[in-house]
């Protein structure tokens, strides 16, 4: 007797219902007015007194489970059921959405200008040789702009490295194209610098390139002039003479940003004049390099950096809040 109660507990526990006929099925059988629990208390009172209790326990124990399968079999079946009704075309949760990067705005806005005036947007590898990073660009074997405190060397003899400007995008552009070439080369760059509210590691840059016949300095102003007054509505430029390798001669581009806010005061230390660009000539011995004849074609290059754009823009006072993604600046420019 107590052996058919197990084997009954048995059954119960395993127990599969493959639809509603056979889980009613099950119910009648052990619930029912001549089902098996009924059965089984109408033999309780054939059990030995000693015994009464241990069979009580044991049918309550087959009752309990029987109900908890049958409560099992009907909340398995209402899901089915609701998974049944449910529109699968009706669309999801609404997400919410991202925002650009504020690098990726101005970035965008810079490549929109220049398009606008016939430049075309080129792009390389960020993992350079030193023929495309340094040599071509007239920086000579013992140039410091080599020194592995400013480089970032991944392997030396032969020299690969991680780019430390987009100039190597205009070299490998001028080695396969033929003039004239006029390309925007914007990309992320690398320099050994320590991390700081104004300097990082990393950063970004846009560089422009322009060869044909008889280009001159009065070209590469008045191009400058333009991107400034699309750009920052501000159309008062200087240049002042500087160095680069790669041109000659070369310029610092400043803008007129006033002196209209206590901001401004402090961005322009108290002069209205900001710098935002650096320009020149390209050297002949860079056009040489990449075999474009010097006497019969000349150029113009220019570059900045598009965090200090985007701080000027925006007024961000840390380079640093670029990297972190910190969402709640980066929720401020949902609408840009």
């Amino acid at each position: 007797m107590f052996d058919d109660i197990d084997q009954l507990l048995h059954e119960v526990n395993s127990f599969t219902s493959s639809g509603k006929e056979e889980t009613e099925q099950f119910r009648l059988r052990f619930n029912g007015k001549k089902g098996i629990l009924n059965g089984l208390f109408e033999t309780f009172k054939e059990v030995p007194n000693d015994r009464k209790k241990e069979y009580g326990q044991r049918i309550n124990a087959l009752k309990q489970a029987v109900a908890a399968k049958l409560e099992a079999l009907k909340n398995e079946g209402e899901a089915v059921a609701a998974s049944e009704k449910e529109d699968l075309t009706r669309p999801g949760y609404p997400l919410e959405m991202g925002t650009r990067h504020p690098i990726s705005i101005v970035r965008n806005r810079i490549n929109d200008i220049f398009r606008s005036i016939g430049f075309a947007v080129a792009e390389g590898p960020e993992i350079e040789d030193d023929w495309h990073n340094f040599s071509a660009l007239n920086m000579p074997e013992y140039h410091p702009a080599r020194d592995m405190q400013d480089t970032f060397f991944i392997e030396q003899n032969p020299d690969v490295l991680l780019r430390t400007h987009t100039s190597s995008v205009q070299i490998r552009h001028m080695e396969n194209n033929e003039p004239p070439i006029r390309i925007l080369a914007p990309g992320r760059v690398f320099r050994n610098e320590a991390v700081s509210a104004r300097s990082h590691c990393i950063f970004h840059q846009v560089e422009g390139l322009y060869i044909d016949e008889n280009v001159s300095f009065a070209d590469m102003k008045q191009t400058i002039q333009y991107f400034t007054t699309e750009l920052f509505g501000k159309s008062k430029i200087r240049m002042r003479p500087s160095y680069f390798p790669f041109t000659e001669p070369s310029a610092e581009v400043d803008v007129y940003w006033g002196l209209n806010s206590e901001t401004d005061y402090r961005i322009t230390k108290g002069t209205g004049w900001l710098e935002i660009m650096g320009c020149g000539m390209v050297d002949p011995a860079v056009l040489s390099n990449v075999n474009i004849d010097p006497e019969k074609y000349s150029g113009y290059a220019f570059g900045m950096g598009i965090e200090r754009i985007v701080m000027l823009l925006y007024q961000i006072g840390d380079i640093r809040l670029f990297f972190e993604n910190d969402k709640r600046m980066l929720d401020q420019f949902r609408s840009v």
